[in-house]
């Protein structure tokens, strides 16, 4: 048996004192195909246990672990102080419009007019949901107009030959042709409300 080990808690905790102590592992370096091979063997049931197993005594994970008291009680899920103003508790019951009503009220006032200025698309700034939402329903731009700008960009990226690729997955087509699905509802969306306001 090694030697019980007994952790700070965390409310005494100065972290200006805390010092980082290296571990030495013992485990293979492994990269490209032999780390491919390695994995699939790690995943085949009975023998990726058991290499596993040996890797965690040889590194003494398992000691370490059963050595190590933690003061503080197991947090199971997210906890918060239920008295903080910006906090509300959303019935889970309810209903989903009720909930959404709940959520929009948490989030901050939203004014169009300090992002955009009439018809003019605004300077560069980062776009939030909002500000999309605002600017397709105001036929200021469409999501199609936005998804030819992100190909163009993307694809632009494939001739600079980053070292690490901006999309693992990228399909223009597919962008193009869902972008053109979400611009007709929208167009349905303002029609349908222009109808119910005239009516």
């Amino acid at each position: 048996m090694g030697k019980k080990r007994v952790m700070v808690p965390a409310k005494e905790l100065d972290l200006l004192t805390v010092k980082y102590e290296k571990e030495t592992i013992q485990a293979p370096h492994l990269t490209g195909s032999i780390l491919k091979l390695f994995v699939r063997i790690i995943e085949i049931p009975i023998i990726g246990s058991l290499i596993i197993s040996f890797m965690k005594k040889e590194n003494n994970m398992v000691e370490m672990l059963q050595n190590t008291e933690i003061p503080e009680k197991p947090m199971f899920k997210p906890e918060f102080p239920p008295q903080e103003p910006s906090v509300v508790i959303v019935d889970e019951e309810g209903k989903p419009t009720d909930r959404v009503e709940s959520a929009l009220k948490c989030l901050p006032h939203y004014d169009p007019a300090s992002c955009w200025s009439g018809d003019t698309l605004p300077s560069f700034r980062y776009w939030k949901i909002r500000d999309f939402a605002y600017a397709y329903r105001s036929k200021l731009v469409t999501p199609s107009k936005i998804a030819e700008q992100i190909i163009t960009l993307v694809e632009g990226c494939k001739y600079h030959k980053a070292p690490t690729p901006l999309l693992i997955s990228f399909d223009a087509e597919d962008i193009s042709k869902q972008a053109t699905a979400s611009t007709q509802r929208f167009k349905e969306d303002i029609n349908l409300v222009k109808l119910e306001h005239s009516g």
